[in-house]
């Protein structure tokens, strides 16, 4: 069987074909297809390669990535080319020393060795490429899959991709939710906040985290003021702490709150968060309602449709680096703003849920300058919306 190939998979094999330059690192979400698209990538190309897992936490270590890069070296030199990958590699302690130290050996000595470094953990991948590897890598984001990707790979319609998301893994359990229910919640929920926040992050109340996570994402597109989130859960502390637990999610992959639009910097910190999920499986498994009571109800399919064209925005953000927030102003409401530099679009989401209508025209006078695009009408249909065929700023 022939695998799908991602665009990312491109992406990798024309940077592992220049020369030696920079550190390739590939992260985004669990269960997205980091490691396949790595192993597609490698497999292609005619150059031999180490490739070594650092997801047994008993093994990993300082000095076993140590012993690893001098592997990759060794076959370095018995080959004149090689490529090491390190997968999962936020789980090996003070990492990002032991890559400073071997890299500039590398350069110091002309080692022409190539290296890719993989990891589902943004909370510490950030944090180990700030403090020691600055101008040393690239970034290649790996999002969940798109309409387009799991209409090629799957055959999902869209009435599936809006219920069942982004995640590859569970494509295959569709036909049976309950067991497509519990692969969400053991492979990607439950990993996600103990493995990749709760090892690697302080968190005094991780029940409180749990609970705001599934508040978050049952309430995905919906604005939550954080004394409303703090009435809804129990034992929930303060406010800067339900914040912070929403900012470690946010680096998860898994929940965000956008932030309300202004110029006004100071402003759009002290707004309330509209929840949004980063995928609509997050969202559908946290409700737990079956498919086709959700897709029957309007005001659940409408928050369904709008949590995917959320979920749709922030992967592209990061790969186009944009912001999205939302906007409401006295009775006027935008579904979504971006904004990518001095570029601003206001989007309106048709989907079909009850919301009050004009926004865009308001939000058009007090920002002039921007572009106004309504999705789910004839000229902008939803399908090619989340399909990528819709430019989501003016040309320059």
């Amino acid at each position: 069987m022939v695998l799908f190939e991602r665009t990312l998979v491109k992406q990798l094999k024309s940077r592992l074909r220049e020369k030696r330059r920079f550190i390739q690192i590939v992260v985004g979400p669990r269960q997205t297809g980091k490691t396949t698209a790595v192993t597609q990538a490698l497999r292609s190309l005619k150059i031999p390669w180490h490739f070594v897992s650092a997801d047994d936490p008993a093994l990993a270590s300082r000095e076993w990535l140590s012993n690893a890069w001098a592997q990759a070296r060794l076959l370095q030199r018995q080959r004149q080319a090689a490529i090491l990958v390190v997968d999962e590699i936020q789980k090996i302690p003070q990492w990002s020393s032991v890559v400073k130290q071997c890299w500039d050996e590398d350069t110091r000595q002309n080692i022409p060795l190539k290296v890719v470094l993989t990891g589902s953990s943004s909370l510490l991948i950030q944090k180990g490429l700030s403090e020691s590897l600055l101008g040393r890598f690239e970034v290649l984001y790996c999002p969940h899959w798109n309409l387009t990707e799991c209409r090629k790979a799957f055959g999902y319609t869209l009435p599936d991709f809006l219920f069942f998301g982004g995640y590859p893994g569970a494509a295959a359990l569709k036909s049976n939710e309950e067991r497509w229910a519990r692969y969400i919640g053991a492979s990607i929920v439950e990993p996600t906040i103990s493995q990749d926040i709760l090892l690697m992050e302080e968190v005094r109340k991780p029940a409180l985290l749990r609970s705001l996570f599934k508040l978050g994402a049952c309430y995905s597109a919906q604005e939550l003021s954080y004394t409303k989130i703090l009435g809804q859960l129990q034992d929930a502390g303060n406010t800067v702490t339900l914040a912070h637990y929403l900012e470690l999610l946010e680096k998860a992959n898994i929940l965000c709150g956008l932030p309300k639009f202004s110029l006004n910097k100071i402003k759009v910190r002290q707004s309330s968060p509209r929840f949004m999920v980063f995928d609509t499986a997050l969202l559908t498994y946290a409700d737990g309602v079956s498919r086709r009571r959700f897709l029957e109800n309007p005001e659940a399919r409408g928050r369904l449709i709008e949590s995917a064209a959320g979920a749709y925005l922030l992967a592209r953000g990061r790969e186009e680096d944009f912001q999205v927030f939302w906007w409401r102003e006295r009775n006027n409401e935008v579904d979504f703003v971006l904004q990518q530099g001095a570029k601003i679009t206001a989007l309106e989401i048709k989907s079909g849920r009850v919301k009050k209508s004009g926004g865009s025209l308001e939000f058009q006078k007090k920002y002039p300058q921007a572009l106004s695009l309504i999705i789910g009408s004839v000229n902008f249909s939803l399908e090619d919306f989340l399909s990528g065929k819709i430019q989501l700023f003016k040309a320059p």
